[in-house]
């Protein structure tokens, strides 16, 4: 049994404690990854809407712009990248503090 002592480190990190940081660590790229991605997608409507508006104002068919089809892709790739972490966090994160335990 390992004692720890305030104020001392640990001098032996016990394997847990690698495979802790090396699962959050994981998580910390996955969420950065998928943080990124949502960054890029929002701003990117928000920069043509800003800069390009004759583009969105491009009929596709009579009564639907490019806007319209956009704007609802955004709203949709969020809940896209959500059900990305979902799927990657029960199959990998929580397998991973399964083995922690």
């Amino acid at each position: 049994m390992n004692v720890v002592i305030p104020g001392k480190p640990d001098p032996a990190p016990s394997v847990s404690a690698a495979l802790t940081k090396k699962l959050a660590k994981k998580r910390l790229i996955v969420a950065l990854v998928l943080s990124a991605a949502m960054i890029v997608i929002y701003f990117g409507f928000m920069g043509l809407f800003a800069f390009d508006k004759p583009l969105l104002g491009t009929i596709l068919v009579p009564g639907l712009s490019l806007c319209i089809v956009l704007g609802p892709l955004v709203i949709i790739s969020s809940f896209a990248l959500c059900l990305v972490y979902v799927l990657w966090a029960n199959r990998v994160l929580d397998a991973g503090v399964r083995d922690l335990r």
